[in-house]
């Protein structure tokens, strides 16, 4: 009796066993995975304390489960709060997960705080998700950027335009412009500057009276231009428009004209010959007229001696006659050359 208690004893006390090794086994996996996480990122959330950037350690085991790049956040938020920036690393890896540049934004966002330009944490991130670069728009804001009008990686070299005289004239532009942080999201970029100015360029050149005057006042061109608002609806704000080179091209009045003078001496060429096609036609048309006719003649001369109207004698005068008239032609007639 005694022994068959142990044995039932025995046999439970196996199944508790089993539990409580693999009770044990779970914690001490759990503890391995959390002391080697705890050694991943111990170094970055110390630098984060030692920063004063409160980062907790739950918060970068949660980026690092939702896959986003830990580091990147961490020193992002430790360069903006040594800058004096107040950012929450929520926003940081909101953005970080919506595609965004988050160093880039941060960068901006200092930027824009050194040179007491207003610039919120939702506008950069709304610039940099629509694919600008914000940390280029804000040092172009500090630091305007000039623009060659034409630009040369386009293929063109100089603006052309044609004065009404007629010359030709060359032009290039050097356009200072600064980004305008409020106008861009939706703004036009430099290809739409480039495109106004060098409209603007063709249109004061062309109202001119002779290419003279716009050698002279080069100048004139820069007001004209600048005076338009080419920089409405664009991301920029023009400082101002230079006229770098302007050089005397093709005479296009003249050539013009010369192509006129030729277009009409081949539409004359055309009207005459036309009108010798027509003239040889109608002479062509007269010889058989005249040569139906002649055949006639023997037809109505034999009817006339049929009736009677008409006698030997009348045919033999009128034969006398055609010769001596043909003599008479032949003797006038210039010599034939043998």
């Amino acid at each position: 009796m005694y022994s068959l208690t142990n044995t039932i004893l025995a046999q439970a006390a196996n199944p508790l066993r089993a539990a409580g090794l693999a009770l044990l086994v779970i914690v001490i996996l759990v503890a391995v995975v959390f002391f080697l996480l705890f050694l991943k990122f111990f170094r970055l959330w110390l630098q984060a304390r030692l920063s004063r950037a409160d980062v907790k350690f739950s918060e970068l085991i949660g980026m690092w489960l939702r896959r986003v790049d830990t580091r990147t956040i961490v020193l992002s938020k430790i360069t903006a709060i040594q800058a004096g920036l107040t950012l929450s690393t929520r926003d940081l890896e909101s953005h970080f997960l919506a595609g965004g540049r988050v160093p880039n934004v941060v960068r901006a966002l200092i930027a824009a705080n050194r040179a007491n330009i207003e610039l919120s944490l939702q506008t950069a991130t709304a610039i940099d998700l629509a694919g600008r670069d914000i940390l280029e728009a804000v040092q172009t804001s500090v630091n305007p950027k000039v623009i060659d009008c034409p630009d040369p990686g386009k293929g063109r070299q100089t603006i052309d335009a044609v004065a009404q005289d007629g010359i030709q004239l060359q032009a290039k532009a050097r356009v200072t412009v600064r980004a305008n942080i409020e106008r861009l999201i939706g703004g036009a970029t430099e290809e739409t500057v480039i495109a106004r100015v060098g409209e603007g360029i063709v249109t004061t050149i062309g109202s001119a009276m002779t290419y003279k005057s716009v050698l002279e006042n080069p100048d004139n061109i820069s007001k004209s231009v600048l005076a338009k608002g080419l920089d409405a609806g664009t991301a920029y704000e023009i400082l101002s428009i230079d006229i770098a080179d302007v050089d005397v091209g093709d005479n296009i009045g003249a050539k013009l004209q010369a192509a006129q003078a030729e277009a009409d001496m081949r539409r004359a060429k055309a009207e005459a010959e036309k009108r010798r096609a027509m003239a040889f036609a109608r002479e062509q048309e007269m010889r058989a007229l005249v040569v139906e006719n002649e055949s006639k003649v023997p037809l109505a001369m034999a009817e006339a001696f049929k009736k009677g109207n008409l006698g030997v004698m009348d045919y033999y005068k009128m034969k006398n006659i055609v010769a001596d008239t043909s003599m008479r032609d032949s003797i006038a007639g210039p010599e034939k050359k043998e």
